[in-house]
């Protein structure tokens, strides 16, 4: 399984909207998002069974009888198995498949001040900040080529100021025959000479030859003077604000008045800020609030990760257990579905679809409380990665790692090969180095690959344009000396 490394809050990029609406939720069966799935996880069918039909399930609840629709619950899922097998990576690839809002959380984060711990309702606070963003992502594309449109109409008004259009007036800005914008203050004399039709037609064909030269990038250096509304208090965060359930800096900034500066920027800067002007204009913060809402509520995924760190034995209280005992009951009632405040409104929980994982090495499920594990009804265990499964990952997903690091030699003109036997070698070392020393998973194939490419890579810009053979021997020649040696290899994979 193709596992990069973890963010903490992922929303689906552009990229991610484009192919979603390509396989609109109706078309989602299991099988299709199992078949998705493959094309960035390598096995673990059992896992993508399960949240495939966890993903298919909310559009079937979506298709029953209004009364009966709040009564289906999502089925929560517990992913079983060592760091590095792909818990992560199938979650954050669901999301992204169904358009949904999604955020990783550690548990043992909410255990780090003490028995409270921290908000555990802040998860779903900051799913909502991720679902606003992505929706106000959306309409922005929409609305993209409007508010182009409009900030072009901005820059032209202020290279040629509309004070130019007075009678006997003239045109600040000229093109030049040789298509160049030249500035120009009109001559003495020339007052008069004009009517009001010519200098409204002249300023006409100027406007129309500095816009042709705006879209040709020719005035993307040249200096504008722009009123930017600038806020009259600055925005600070005050410890232990994290639970509160509305910010103070946004409340103030809002009561205050705004003030106006005027600044002289490029063309370049000032077609930034004008765009982003314009998009606020354009956009209905409303409409895109309601909207981020009913992802939440309907759509949205919460992962859980490191859950086994919050399970302990249960015995006589004391020690650690009881804060990991009161991370699960603050767990509880936000798993179980309740009413968060968030500074956009109040969100219900009932319908989040929250995906658990842990290694349970020392623990198991049985030690969580017996509320919070009836609210995983789902259990998958995933198997560890073999050496066969290695040679899969590195070559079978869309973004395997090979194919990462053929694009990233290609930018410098060069070519980057691997032959099967330097790929199975590659595989045979990760897969060694796992046995011998902390299984990590597939994340020890980004160690053996960047050791093994590190000269490569930095001896790259001088290397020129040919190409570039990894294989078995290339393999053993640069990496036998750090797996041979035991402290090396502890330290440098």
């Amino acid at each position: 399984m193709n596992d990069s490394l973890p963010s903490e809050q992922v929303g689906p990029t552009a990229d991610d909207r484009h192919d979603s609406r390509l396989l609109p939720q109706d078309e989602l069966t299991p099988r299709q998002i199992v078949a998705e799935l493959d094309k960035y996880v390598v096995g673990q069918d059992s896992a993508k069974k399960a949240v495939a039909i966890a993903l298919r399930n909310r559009w079937r609840r979506q298709q029953v009888a209004e009364d009966l629709r709040d009564e289906i619950l999502p089925n929560n899922i517990i992913l079983i198995g060592p760091t590095g097998v792909g818990k992560t990576e199938i979650a954050r690839r669901l999301a992204r498949l169904a358009g949904a809002p999604f955020i990783k959380v550690e548990a043992s984060k909410f255990t780090e001040v003490g028995y409270v711990g921290r908000d555990v309702e802040s998860m779903v606070r900051d799913l909502v900040d991720i679902a606003v963003n992505m929706v106000r992502g959306e309409r922005e594309d929409e609305v993209q080529d409007a508010a182009e449109e409009r900030v072009e109409d901005r820059l032209l008004d202020l290279l040629l100021p509309r004070s130019d259009e007075k009678l006997g007036g003239s045109p600040s800005f000229v093109v030049s025959p040789r298509g160049e914008a030249v500035d120009r203050r009109p001559e003495v004399g020339e007052e008069g000479e004009d009517r009001e039709e010519g200098i409204k037609e002249r300023r006409q064909r100027t406007r129309e030859k500095l816009r042709k030269l705006l879209r040709d990038g020719k005035l993307e250096s040249k200096e504008i003077e722009i009123e930017i509304t600038q806020s009259s208090f600055p925005v600070v965060e005050f410890p232990g604000m994290e639970g509160m359930d509305y910010n103070v800096s946004e409340m103030l900034q809002e009561m205050l008045p705004r003030r106006s500066k005027k600044r002289t920027v490029t063309v370049s800067e000032a077609r930034r800020v004008l765009l982003a002007d314009e998009l606020d204009k354009l956009i209905d913060m409303d409409d895109v609030v309601n909207e981020a809402l009913d992802r939440v509520e309907q759509m949205g995924i919460i992962f859980l990760d490191e859950l086994d760190k919050i399970a302990a034995e249960r015995g006589p209280a004391g020690g650690p257990d009881v804060s990991r005992g009161g991370v699960q009951r603050d767990l509880l009632p936000v798993v179980e579905g309740s009413n968060i405040q968030t500074k956009y409104g109040m969100v219900r929980t009932d319908h989040i679809l929250f995906i658990a994982a842990g290694a349970f090495h020392t623990a198991k499920p049985s030690d969580l409380i017996p509320e919070l594990q009836g609210r995983f009804p789902i259990r998958v265990e995933l198997s560890s990665l073999s050496e066969a499964e290695f040679v899969r990952i590195l070559t079978e997903p869309k973004n395997a790692l090979l194919t990462q690091y053929r694009a990233l030699v290609e930018t410098e003109g060069a070519g980057l090969e691997f032959s099967d036997s330097g790929v199975t070698e590659i595989a045979r070392i990760a897969a060694d180095v796992n046995q011998r020393m902390e299984n990590i998973g597939a994340r020890r194939l980004h160690t053996v690959l960047t050791t093994l490419l590190e000269d490569i890579m930095f001896d790259l810009p001088e290397f020129g344009r040919g190409k570039i053979i990894v294989d078995d021997e290339l393999v053993r020649e640069r990496l036998s000396k750090v797996v041979k040696d035991e402290d090396l290899r502890r330290y440098i994979l």
